[in-house]
């Protein structure tokens, strides 16, 4: 599929919902394992989300726009939720993931961007130029990664005990 504003609204707009359906009163043996050093419990990903929604996405779409490729992008702080999170509990932040995503897509829909703003570039500090499309892109398949990590995270919960069923989740062996 070929990038379409309209259609990466679908997913990211949607992104809250399904984590507060997903994770929204679960116990903490759902939510706090992860699989190992330097990864994500279901509880970080919502924090790091969260992160992405105030310093990440918004952020770089405003470089972009204003200085294209001659200033880049800060650097993302992808472990800055340990801190940020602490002491907050899941339902505080998927409420407040919910509110940010959607003050951030009212300001996204205003902006009413055109195909030649779409092709702005701007700098990334590790990969170079990418154009505005490329960072919207980048922001869905972010969401639906995030998604699937959470799952995958939680179905390793039960890994053990499924027995000889193991073989046939692919999930299990990531």
């Amino acid at each position: 599929m070929q990038f379409n504003l309209e259609k990466s609204y679908e997913i990211l707009e949607r992104t809250p919902l399904i984590l507060h359906e997903l994770l929204g009163g679960l116990i903490d043996d759902w939510i706090l394992p992860n699989e190992g050093p330097e990864t994500f419990s279901p509880y970080d990903v919502v924090g790091h989300l969260i992160h992405g929604e105030k310093t990440d996405w918004t952020e770089r779409i405003k470089r972009i726009r204003e200085y294209g490729n001659t200033k880049a992008f800060e650097v993302y702080d992808r472990f800055a939720q340990y801190k940020e999170s602490n002491g907050k509990s899941l339902a505080q932040l998927l409420e407040e993931f919910k509110q940010l995503r959607k003050e951030n897509m009212q300001w996204l829909k205003s902006l009413h961007l055109s195909e030649d703003e779409l092709n702005k570039k701007g700098l990334h500090p590790s990969l170079g130029e990418v154009t505005l499309k490329n960072l919207l892109a980048t922001w869905v398949v972010h969401d639906l990664t995030h998604i699937a990590q959470i799952t995958r995270v939680m179905a390793k919960q039960y890994k053990e005990e499924i027995g000889p069923w193991t073989e046939y989740f692919r999930i299990l062996t990531f």
